[in-house]
């Protein structure tokens, strides 16, 4: 099993403030978890800069220029009163969304069984027209459209684990029955989407809302008897992970409780479902987690499953 890793220094220099959730360290606690005699066989690769036109597969020209143009030469300029935008932030994004496409050429040619995209800042709560949640481009849904783009795939899939809904990529799915997306997060929690009848333009859109304080079996229940069966009966090509560690029961920003194994769990379960279904590569794409121990425990435990390994 080869897993190839996609990471930038310029990830770092996307700076929202000390104080800011979505702060740097969050990085540097998951490329540090990756560290070590046990990710040895892990391939590093560096993160390319996207071209705009591959923005431009999810975002529109207008949306995309004025996002990178609010970017201002020193300092921080706000969006919106979560996401914001620093001295480092264009050449972050570009890295973000050039990391996922790399990737994505990889897994598809053959060059890597999957990969993993440790960038930031993360990207599924961006929507067509709107930057939000300490998100401005779509990294995943972007990464997915490239796929069909570049390599003429259909029936790509998005499996997204982050506590809270991939808004930004429902957005984008909604109506391209090429496109499957399937959200499990906490509910009620921000943003506020990610109900069950929330279904999409062929029933494309599979949400499946957990209660604030359930853990494991909740999670994995909802995975076996909701997610995991209708991602096979879709029939992917491709499979790309929203891969955010934020429903661990440490994290301050929710009140899932899951564990290190179960994100190692969901990801071997994914992998399984993607090879019998057309034999198709994975692409996990790093999302939310703001606790800093369990962020580099649950990743390492997710690429960990990527690799094969237990």
């Amino acid at each position: 099993m080869t897993t190839r890793l996609y990471t930038h220094t310029d990830c770092f220099h996307h700076d929202p403030g000390r104080m800011h959730p979505e702060h740097p360290a969050r990085l540097k606690a998951v490329l540090t978890a990756l560290e070590g005699e046990t990710f040895a066989a892990l391939e590093k690769h560096e993160a390319p800069l996207a071209e705009l036109d591959r923005l431009e597969l999810a975002h529109p020209h207008a949306h995309i220029e004025g996002i990178l143009g609010t970017v201002p030469k020193e300092g921080m300029r706000q969006i919106d009163t979560d996401t914001c935008v620093s001295a480092g932030s264009r050449e972050s994004a570009l890295r973000a969304v050039g990391g996922v496409c790399a990737a994505v050429d990889a897994v598809v040619t053959g060059e890597c069984d999957n990969a993993f995209c440790a960038v930031r800042p993360p990207g599924h709560h961006a929507e067509r027209t709107r930057a939000m949640g300490f998100c401005l481009f779509n990294n995943v849904a972007i990464g997915a459209f490239h796929a069909r783009d570049k390599h003429r795939l259909h029936r790509i899939a998005v499996v997204d684990f982050d506590v809270h809904h991939g808004n930004g990529t429902q957005d984008l799915f909604w109506h391209d029955p090429d496109m499957w997306l399937a959200s499990t997060h906490q509910m009620p929690l921000y943003p506020g989407s990610g109900r069950m009848d929330e279904r999409g333009v062929n029933n494309n859109i599979v949400n499946v809302p957990l209660q604030p304080m359930q853990g494991s079996d909740e999670f994995r229940q909802a995975v076996s008897d909701v997610v995991l069966p209708q991602l096979a009966k879709f029939q992917p090509e491709l499979v790309l992970i929203s891969a955010g560690f934020d429903a661990h029961e440490k994290d301050p920003l929710a009140s899932l409780r899951l564990h290190e194994s179960d994100f190692h769990w969901v990801t071997a379960e994914i992998m399984k479902v993607a090879r019998s279904a057309c034999g198709a590569g994975v692409v996990s794409v790093l999302e939310g987690g703001y606790e800093m121990e369990s962020m580099g425990t649950s990743t390492a435990a997710h690429v960990r499953a990527l690799m094969g390994m237990p």
